[in-house]
C-alpha cells in the first residue's frame, strides 16, 4: 500500500482475537483509521471498549490477528519484533497511567535513559531542558519515591519527549491523579506536544480531555465510529 506523505499512522481492517477458556473472543472488529502528521487524536470509550488494545496495535506493542498497520511510513504487520522495537525507539514516545519510572534512577536519569541508549551525546543537556519545561528543575536528583504522583507523571512526560518522537501515544495519562493535578498534567502534555510538533494519539474515557484534540474516534464493544472534528470557537 502507498501512503500519502502526510499519513503518520494508518490502520486497515484490523481485528484482534484472543483465545479464552470459553473459546475465541474478538476484542477489535475490522477497524480502519488514518492519522496525519502533527494531528492530535483522541480514542474515547468506556473501560473494556478496546481502546487500549487498539493503541497497542497502532504502536507495535502487539500484533493484530488480521489487518495492516503502518507507523511512521513502516508496515508494522510485516516487521519482526526486533524491527518494531527499533522503530519505537527511534520514532515513538509513550505516556501511561502508571508512570513506569525506574525506582533506582533519579528524575533526570529516568528522562535521559532512552536518549542515552540511542547514543545521544547531548542527552543530559536536553534532559535538563525538559526538566525545566515540566517545572521540575529542582527535582533533578530526586528519586521517584521522593516525588508526588503528579511530579512522577511530569517526569514520564519529559522522558517521552527526550528522543524527539514523531508520534506520542498517551494511555489515560491522568487516570491515577486527582482532578486538579490531572488537569495540570493534561495541559502540560498538550503544551509540550504543540511545542515539539508531535503527532499525539490519546486514549481516554474522559470526553472533556478528548475535546482538546483535533479529532475523536469513539469506541464501543471493539468497534470504532467515524471521527468527530473539534468544534472551533466562534468569537
Amino acid at each position: 500500500m502507498t501512503l500519502s506523505p502526510d499519513e503518520q499512522i494508518k490502520a486497515v481492517n484490523l481485528t484482534k482475537t484472543v483465545t479464552t477458556t470459553s473459546g475465541n473472543l474478538t476484542i477489535l472488529h475490522d477497524i480502519s483509521l488514518t492519522i496525519n502528521e502533527g494531528e492530535t487524536i483522541a480514542i474515547v470509550g468506556a473501560s473494556g471498549s478496546g481502546k487500549s488494545t487498539l493503541l497497542s496495535l497502532l504502536a507495535g506493542l502487539d500484533s493484530a490477528t488480521t489487518g495492516e498497520v503502518y507507523l511512521a511510513g513502516q508496515p508494522l504487520h510485516k516487521m519482526s519484533d526486533d524491527a518494531r522495537a527499533a522503530l519505537r525507539a527511534s520514532s515513538v514516545g509513550f505516556v501511561f497511567q502508571s508512570f513506569l519510572l525506574l525506582p533506582s534512577l533519579t528524575a533526570l536519569e529516568n528522562i535521559t535513559l532512552p536518549a542515552e541508549l540511542a547514543g545521544d551525546k547531548k542527552a543530559k543537556q536536553r534532559g535538563l531542558a525538559l526538566l525545566q519545561q515540566v517545572g521540575l528543575s529542582e527535582r533533578a536528583n530526586f528519586y521517584p519515591a521522593q516525588l508526588s504522583g503528579g511530579e512522577q507523571q511530569r517526569v514520564a512526560i519529559a522522558r517521552a519527549f527526550i528522543t524527539q518522537p514523531a508520534v506520542l501515544f498517551a494511555d489515560e495519562p491522568s487516570a491515577n491523579l486527582d482532578a486538579v493535578t490531572g488537569s495540570k498534567i493534561e495541559a502540560l502534555l498538550f503544551e509540550l506536544n504543540a511545542k515539539h510538533g508531535t503527532t499525539l494519539v490519546l486514549v481516554t474515557h474522559d470526553p472533556a480531555i478528548a475535546t482538546r484534540c483535533q479529532r475523536q474516534y469513539q469506541m464501543q464493544a471493539g468497534r470504532i465510529s467515524q471521527s468527530q472534528e473539534r468544534q472551533q470557537d466562534v468569537g
